[in-house]
């Protein structure tokens, strides 16, 4: 289960069934960053406001230990779309990740584009939650480094790998 909470503690969105990547089928380059890589489809996630729904496009969710930052690979008929939070390093207590989501998101598209969504967001947020500074610092400086990580296509921003997880998770459930 993947719980993300808004900086108050309240929650924010919870995805109830991921599949973990077994380590031994990550990426040379995924395991040496420690990456615990999980996949969903179909997974029924549940909004703050209590409202649920079932994903319809397969996603590969990367967390990364002490980045200020989480990547979803979306397999999209027309390529692979990144979805990525900028977000607290996740936290990990038996079957459940946790992070907290600090607004801002950044979608790179399948033609090479980036975007920065949500910043209006994470204005308002930052002055109604309080962010200390070094939360801001922190943000910023995730946002500079997965920017650039997806400007020099740095692992884990490989498509053919997000394709290979998924394809696992797909033969595992035959």
């Amino acid at each position: 289960m993947i719980k993300s909470f808004k900086h108050d503690g309240h929650l924010h969105r919870m995805w109830y069934e991921n599949w973990p990547v077994p380590r031994s089928e990550l990426h040379p380059d995924h395991q040496e960053q420690g990456m615990k890589v999980l996949i969903n489809h179909g997974t029924r996630i549940r909004e703050a406001d209590g409202k649920e729904w079932v994903s319809r496009i397969p996603g590969v969710t990367y967390f990364i230990p002490g980045q200020w930052f989480n990547i979803v690979a979306l397999l999209e008929t027309a390529g692979v779309r990144y979805y990525c939070n900028i977000a607290s390093p996740y936290y990990e207590y038996g079957n459940v990740i946790t992070y907290i989501d600090y607004d801002l998101d950044v979608i790179k598209l399948s033609d090479g584009s980036i975007n920065v969504v949500d910043e209006e967001e994470y204005l308002s947020h930052r002055v109604l939650y309080q962010y200390p500074n070094v939360v801001e610092t922190k943000v910023r400086q995730g946002l500079e480094r997965l920017v650039q990580w997806m400007k020099d296509s740095k692992p884990p921003f490989q498509d053919d790998e997000a394709l290979r997880y998924y394809e696992l998770w797909k033969n595992r459930q035959c």
